[in-house]
């Protein structure tokens, strides 16, 4: 590969990565808007927001199979206009029907969409020679802090629902996929075409497991913090309701502050090191919140938190590409299938603690599994490749026949 495309390859997936921050977003910010919007019962609105990072994962599961014979490339392609147009249909719409089936699609391109851009962000790395895999998710946070920051103009401005979504979907919608001439299919390896033609995947589940285990236990955190910062930093250590809304824009700020630091971190202390401070600083975090005597401590709690969790994730992806060898897209695409273990879990398992107990000590249940990604930090070595060599070696890769998936 050379290295203009390299450089277009790079700089256009990582516009992608803002476009689905921003998107996801926009999404999860207004929940209470659209349960408004629809009439969806307290009863009922579990069964919504379960029934996403479900079809999510099949729809991950799915781009497994589907890359066998398109490139990510082009499932990345299709899938993100997908969740654009399934959010505005979200945000439009006026039956219940409608509301189902706008979020299941929305579930299922979502997963398309995580899959695959991890996808090209895992084999680019490896065309690149060095870690860059920080540097998507900076992106990432980026367009999340961008679409909260719409979804707040609309909810302050009493404005109608979509007109937040507007600007994502009518200008950056097809800015991305105009951008998606310019993504690039790096094979991983020379047998990466068998690998994906064969019917066996590449890495037995059980080899993955310790890195699935890390993903979900990453994201039962952050789903921690995404659903229970607020009425934590209100509820349980006594601040006003306008500070209940900063802990989690701390947290977004510091997860991209952290990731945009990341890469070169990864350059010169390895990814175990990385890996291993974040999860020491994250369990910090949860320890401070946890014995917090008051809202601004918690606030210091919650800032240690995003940025030790902040460089776990993507460490997580670039590690299974690194296992995967010749069969890193089905590895990715398996492991993507836990961040929404971990979204399913990690809200309920919170909350139920802290009705059953309480708020501080369920603030611990995290800590603890976030500390078990100790255990598994060897998992995040360079692994020797079974098709020679390592896999971090820089290497050059020809891609004439990918690049557009068309």
């Amino acid at each position: 590969m050379t290295d203009a495309r390299l450089r277009r390859g790079r700089g256009s997936l990582t516009f992608a990565f803002l476009v689905q921050g921003a998107a996801f977003a926009l999404l999860v910010t207004r929940i209470p808007a659209i349960q408004d919007r629809y009439r969806i019962g307290d009863g009922l609105l579990p069964l919504f927001l379960a029934a996403v990072p479900v079809l999510a994962g099949l729809g991950s599961l799915a781009t497994e199979r589907l890359v066998r014979r398109v490139p990510p490339s082009t499932v990345l392609r299709w899938s993100q206009p997908a969740v654009l147009l399934s959010l505005l249909a979200v945000t439009t719409g006026r039956e219940l029907w409608q509301a189902a089936a706008a979020l299941c699609l929305f579930g299922l391109a979502v997963g398309a969409l995580d899959a695959s851009m991890n996808m090209l962000g895992v084999s680019l790395q490896r065309a690149w020679g060095r870690s860059i895999m920080l540097g998507f998710h900076a992106a990432f946070s980026l367009g999340g802090i961008l679409g909260a920051s719409l979804a707040w103009v609309g909810a302050y401005g009493r404005l109608p629902l979509v007109v937040p979504c507007l600007p994502v979907v009518l200008v950056l919608g097809p800015a991305v996929l105009a951008a998606s001439r310019w993504y690039a299919d790096a094979p991983p390896a020379a047998a990466s075409g068998e690998a994906r033609s064969s019917g066996t995947p590449a890495v037995p589940l059980g080899a993955l497991a310790p890195l699935c285990l890390v993903m979900a236990f990453a994201y039962i955190g952050d789903a921690t913090v995404a659903n229970w910062s607020a009425t934590y930093v209100q509820d349980v250590l006594g601040g006003s309701e306008a500070l209940a809304t900063v802990p989690y824009n701390v947290y977004m700020a510091t997860t991209l502050i952290g990731r945009t630091a990341g890469d070169r971190a990864v350059r010169r202390f390895g990814a175990v090191a990385v890996v291993r401070g974040g999860t020491l600083l994250a369990a910090a975090g949860f320890a401070l919140v946890a014995t917090a005597p008051g809202p601004w401590t918690g606030m210091a709690g919650f800032t240690l938190l995003g940025l030790g969790l902040c460089v776990v994730v993507p460490q997580t992806f670039a590690a299974a590409g690194r296992l995967g060898g010749g069969g890193s897209d089905a590895a990715v695409a398996r492991l993507n299938v836990f961040t929404y273990v971990g979204f399913l879990v990690g809200s309920p398992l919170v909350g139920g603690l802290g009705d059953a107990w309480s708020y501080r000590g369920a603030m611990l249940v995290p800590m603890v599994l976030v500390l078990a990604t100790l255990v598994y930090a060897r998992s995040f070595a360079a692994q020797p490749d079974r098709y020679g060599g390592p896999h971090e070696r820089p290497r050059v890769v020809d891609v004439g026949r990918g690049g557009n998936g068309l």
